[in-house]
């Protein structure tokens, strides 16, 4: 349990609402704490094997100094409910944040500008440690509590509460009552204010400039530290349950088959209840102390088993050094007739598809530029939390990599130096389309395909503005034609093949020789879903496959008109559009789709690189 003084913190870094360990603290949703907090009993999670992801996500932690040079990270689930004697279920603690409270109980008067509502402002130990707490009030009556809308942060992730009283008052003592005062029926900070007994007040439209909330302390209530180097930045006003409160930073990647034989396959199974083996006799002891490696590895011997786990090790050390879409493309588009092994516990099984089972003579459209599709059966996909950032997303790098996020935005660490992060593993199935690579870089030299390049680069350069350290490399023209087609084919997706929308991922390769407009060398689409269990999806995006030709053309017939033209197809990137400044022809009408779905936040897309629009930009690539 933790102790009073500790309870100043939290709510953070994950997407699971989790139960608080203390029951007397007023009713709220509340979010998990720092990883060290995570109850992570025996058997109240699984540990995810995925040598690529682990390999990667354990050297970025050591460059940033988070994980000592000599431990070995792993990938854990989140706990979940188990028996135990005490009948409390596995969760993570919640410390108590914020600490302010504002009382349920509302006093209203008349004013000349309307009515005016005030509730008492009040803090953690001023409540009734008696049952519930409750705010009493000198007349004896009680209140329920629900913390403040507002606290504070700075670019570095930290968060802290707002000194309510410095704020309102400077450096003048004052011990009156506080309280927070609405007019009117809007959310407009000009119509909330904290008003202090003695006559002062601070409106919270006058909160918002740099500093007047004070300096950042370095405060990390998740971790119920502070930062040992320190800040000083000036905080910003944030709202508790706004969206720019937290960004999560995951990694996610396909797992790749690896099997050799049996006992490769079973090694690579069990690759994270044997993260710490480090020589032959700690493969004895794993047998000896893990019944589940003494089911299945029982009958191997130590050495052998040793020997197949370093190399699988070798291996993911090796891959992590470049970009994770270079290895699965290489896979995927490596034109065998079967990718993996066709058995339940496979990570990956596919079959590149001959050319007359998706080519469909009867429909009238240029199949030419497609290479190969490829009908993935079963893959999985494991991603992890590693970090979030506070009021920008960190921006996503379209090789699929880590970007350097401390050049645009910094992230705030989930742990002190936790050997382990939370991860999940997914099942599913889709489609891979493999563009031809010397298709797109003949139209990438066309002019009309130029001019609107250079347009979508200008874009670009007002889009990266707002990041004060740099944004992400521009992610290439290919990469936006890919883009706009793999949303244009979901959507058809979605509707030939009965998956909602929204249940679609994508991950796009579109990779090239050198930053900024570099030839593309590969090129690809993968269209996926993925559910948690082994039970993974139900065949209808493989079974689309055989339906590619007539998917394709109403997809791109689609796309030639857009029910907000010609407002959508003459949309010019500038830098009064915000995020749609890395857009050409795209808007919820015809490109945008959930974000959950989209690998790139909905940036960088433009249907005039796919069909000729009513702009006439005739920068298209399909006719």
């Amino acid at each position: 349990m933790i102790s009073h003084d500790q309870e100043r913190a939290t709510a953070e870094p994950t997407d699971i609402h989790l139960r608080s360990r203390r029951h007397d603290r007023p009713p709220d949703k509340v979010r998990g704490a720092g990883l060290e907090f995570w109850e992570m009993r025996a058997n109240s999670f699984t540990t995810i094997p995925e040598p690529r992801l682990t390999a990667r996500l354990e050297q970025l932690l050591k460059d940033q100094g988070r994980l000592d040079a000599n431990i070995s990270l792993s990938l854990r689930t989140p706990p979940v409910a188990t028996d135990n004697t005490t009948g409390m279920p596995a969760g993570v603690t919640a410390p108590i944040f914020p600490t302010w409270f504002v009382c349920e109980q509302v006093e209203a008067t008349a004013a000349a500008t309307g009515t005016l509502r005030r509730r008492r402002l009040v803090r953690w130990q001023d409540l009734d440690t008696k049952g519930r707490r409750r705010f009493v009030f000198d007349d004896g009556r009680k209140s329920e509590v629900t913390p403040i809308r507002f606290v504070c942060a700075c670019e570095k992730g930290h968060l802290q509460d707002i000194d309510w009283r410095w704020v309102v008052h400077g450096t003048v003592q004052c011990q009156e009552p506080l309280w927070v005062e609405e007019k009117g029926t809007s959310a407009d900070p000009a119509d909330t204010s904290v008003v202090c007994g003695c006559g002062r007040r601070l409106s919270l439209q006058h909160a918002f400039p740099p500093g007047r909330l004070g300096k950042c302390r370095g405060e990390r209530p998740w971790l119920l530290d502070r930062d040992p180097d320190g800040c000083g930045d000036n905080l910003k006003l944030l709202t508790r349950t706004a969206t720019n409160t937290y960004f999560p930073q995951v990694y996610t990647v396909i797992s790749l088959p690896s099997e050799e034989d049996d006992l490769t396959r079973l090694v690579d199974e069990l690759s994270g209840d044997l993260a710490n083996v480090q020589t032959v006799e700690d493969v004895a002891q794993a047998k000896r102390f893990n019944p589940k490696v003494s089911v299945s590895l029982g009958a191997y011997p130590d050495a052998e088993i040793f020997e197949r786990l370093k190399r699988l090790r070798e291996g993911a050390r090796a891959d992590a050094a470049r970009s994770p879409k270079m290895s699965e493309f290489d896979v995927f588009a490596s034109g065998r007739q079967q990718i993996g092994h066709n058995h339940p516990t496979a990570k990956l099984y596919a079959e590149t598809l001959p050319r007359t089972a998706w080519v469909d003579p009867g429909v009238d459209i240029d199949t030419s530029a497609i290479k190969n599709l490829v009908a993935v059966h079963r893959l999985r996909e494991v991603s992890s939390l590693y970090g979030f950032t506070r009021f920008e997303a960190a921006p996503t790098s379209s090789d699929g990599d880590i970007e350097d996020i401390q050049l645009a935005v910094r992230g705030a660490p989930i742990s002190r130096r936790a050997d382990w992060l939370p991860a999940i593993e997914q099942f599913g199935e889709g489609l891979f389309i493999h563009i031809d690579e010397q298709a797109v870089n003949r139209w990438l030299q066309d002019p009309h395909v130029v001019n609107r390049q250079a347009s979508l680069l200008r874009g670009y350069d007002h889009w990266r503005a707002k990041f004060s350290g740099g944004a992400p490399n521009y992610p290439g023209t290919a990469y936006t034609l890919l883009h706009s087609l793999s949303h244009a084919l979901m959507a058809e997706i979605a509707l030939d093949s009965g998956y909602p929308a929204s249940s679609l991922k994508e991950r796009i390769y579109a990779l090239s020789d050198a930053h900024n407009g570099g030839a593309a060398i590969k090129c690809g689409i993968l269209i996926y879903t993925a559910t948690p269990g082994a039970q993974g999806t139900l065949g209808g995006l493989v079974a689309a496959g055989s339906r590619f030709s007539s998917i394709l053309r109403n997809a791109l017939a689609r796309q030639l008109i857009c029910s907000n033209d010609p407002v959508c197809a003459d949309h010019e990137p500038d830098g009064r559009s915000g995020d749609r400044a890395t857009h050409g022809a795209a808007c919820h009408g015809c490109l945008l789709i959930a974000e959950t779905s989209c690998e790139m936040r909905n940036l960088f897309l433009d249907r005039s690189l796919l069909v000729q629009t009513m702009a006439g930009y005739q920068s298209n690539f399909f006719d």
